[in-house]
């Protein structure tokens, strides 16, 4: 039985298919300077995409962070890139997700602590080795409704996507097993 007959017969509507709407990289290093621009380059040779730099949003003299202070870099993925990084970040969680790791909408988040552990990945002392959290934004079609400019309006609740669709779609596309 091919792929595209076990799609059809689990979504009859194509409309209530989930997909993949983005996938977002964190890497939060606390300091501006050498710390943060060898993140950047780590995450630029893991996703093939410039990462965009974050400031704080206030002063914690505690951790020594002043107020607009670059402590962190993002990359967004989306399409392709974003499914191949994730096949590749699952298995550095050994294809192992918690349920609590799942929102109300179906979003899914976590962290991997040394990026070494993805696959194809190569340590470099010069680098070292950073963590980071990976935020996966799941939605059907339709969902552009919400963000649109012109006749803006809410997403249906019979068309929200739960967690349990969310796990069952994350199952089916990736194989991962929900702990």
């Amino acid at each position: 039985m091919s792929t595209e007959t076990v799609e059809k017969a689990t979504y009859k509507n194509p409309m209530l298919k989930p997909r993949i709407e983005k996938v977002v990289i964190n890497s939060c290093v606390g300091r501006s300077g050498e710390p943060l621009e060898k993140a950047m380059k780590i995450l630029e040779d893991l996703t093939g995409q410039k990462p965009c730099i974050r400031r704080a949003k206030r002063t914690i003299r505690d951790f020594g962070i002043r107020r607009k202070e670059p402590i962190a870099c993002v990359v967004t993925l989306r399409g392709e890139k974003a499914k191949e990084f994730l096949k590749r970040a699952f298995q550095a969680i050994d294809n192992k997700v918690s349920k609590s790791s799942f929102d109300e909408y179906g979003n899914l988040s976590f962290g991997i602590k040394e990026h070494i552990n993805i696959p194809g990945t190569k340590y470099d002392p010069k680098l070292g080795i950073i963590g980071m959290d990976i935020s996966v934004v799941l939605e059907r079609p339709g969902y552009r409704v919400k963000r649109r400019r012109r006749a803006k309006t809410k997403v249906g609740t019979e068309h929200l996507l739960s967690p349990d669709d969310a796990m069952s779609f994350l199952k089916e596309e990736f194989g991962i097993e929900i702990v």
